[in-house]
């Protein structure tokens, strides 16, 4: 019993990391913290139950992904990894690197030994590998993509005002 009450007097004076009633508008993170005073986003911190500004374009955030099938890599580049990824057929988003397509171009440069013909798909060597962990950090892409996403927003929004 006391157990359980210490627990609740924690969860009312402390935050508690838990689903989001409902997902983040500016990110769509479903993982939130729940503070005494409400909710905010875990990956972005938005407020939760505010709205993002509709008068704002949303924010472009250009990325090289790397999407693993089998023992082969797509190396490519996007400013919306969602929709892009409904057309290519992928088991896995190994990692997302900010950037746009000079750096998609030095990376195709960078891994050529292992490039299939002249397309974006790269055989899954050690190296290519061993790079897209790296870029991961550890965490997990979209996660990543979510806070350059919210940090843009929130970039867009100060030099609006």
């Amino acid at each position: 019993m006391h157990l359980a009450v210490a627990a609740e007097w924690s969860s009312r004076t402390q935050s508690v990391t838990d689903l989001l009633p409902s997902p983040c508008l500016a990110c769509g993170s479903p993982i939130g913290v729940h503070y005494p005073s409400g909710w905010a986003c875990a990956v972005c911190e938005w407020r939760y139950g505010e709205a993002p500004d509709s008068d704002l374009a949303p924010p472009r955030v250009d990325v090289v992904y790397y999407l693993r099938h089998g023992d082969r890599v797509k190396i490519g580049t996007t400013a919306n990894p969602r929709q892009r990824f409904t057309a290519i057929w992928h088991e896995e988003v190994l990692a997302f690197e900010r950037g746009d397509r000079r750096l998609e171009r030095r990376r195709h440069e960078q891994f050529a030994a292992d490039r299939f013909g002249g397309s974006e798909w790269f055989r899954l060597t050690p190296a290519i590998a061993e790079h897209a962990d790296v870029v991961a950090g550890g965490r997990d892409p979209w996660d990543v993509y979510a806070r350059w996403m919210s940090e843009a927003a929130a970039l867009s929004d100060r030099q609006r005002r």
